[in-house]
């Protein structure tokens, strides 16, 4: 049951990261710069908060549904949805950090290159999401 659990989690971790990339990302960009950090600032926040917890309750099933079956497979695709963490606090948190404390106000064009980088970070998010789920998925179709 932890598999299966740990499956839906990274699953609903890619789904809500593919959704920002295809969908959110594209559509704040078309906002004029005060509009565009207007809009990421919230929704950063409260994405951040979601898809971490979406890893983390995934990995940590993950860990578990491998003690469980005597299978370390599992233990890959949990390291692989945990994997997001590290990435996001060493790589993309001082982009992060940037754009968050940037004033609304003093939007522009600097502001707007910074979210077009957070977005093309934010792909590797996807990828590891997806990663997981794939790996997930095989693994509890042959369980």
């Amino acid at each position: 049951m932890a598999g299966l659990i740990a499956l839906v989690a990274a699953a609903a971790f890619a789904g809500a990261a593919f959704y920002v990339g295809f969908a959110e990302q594209p559509a704040r960009l078309a906002l004029d710069d005060q509009a565009l950090l207007k809009q990421w600032k919230p929704s950063y926040a409260r994405g951040f908060t979601m898809q971490a917890s979406l890893a983390v309750i995934s990995a940590i099933l993950g860990f578990i549904a491998s003690w469980q079956l005597h299978d370390w497979r599992w233990a890959v695709a949990a390291a692989v949805i945990l994997a997001n963490w590290p990435y996001t606090l060493v790589v993309m948190l001082p982009t992060n950090k940037r754009i968050d404390a940037w004033p609304i106000e003093t939007a522009s064009s600097e502001s707007r290159a910074l979210i077009v980088r957070w977005g093309k970070m934010h792909a590797l998010r996807t990828a590891l999401g997806v990663a997981a789920t794939a790996g997930f998925l095989i693994l509890a179709s042959t369980a």
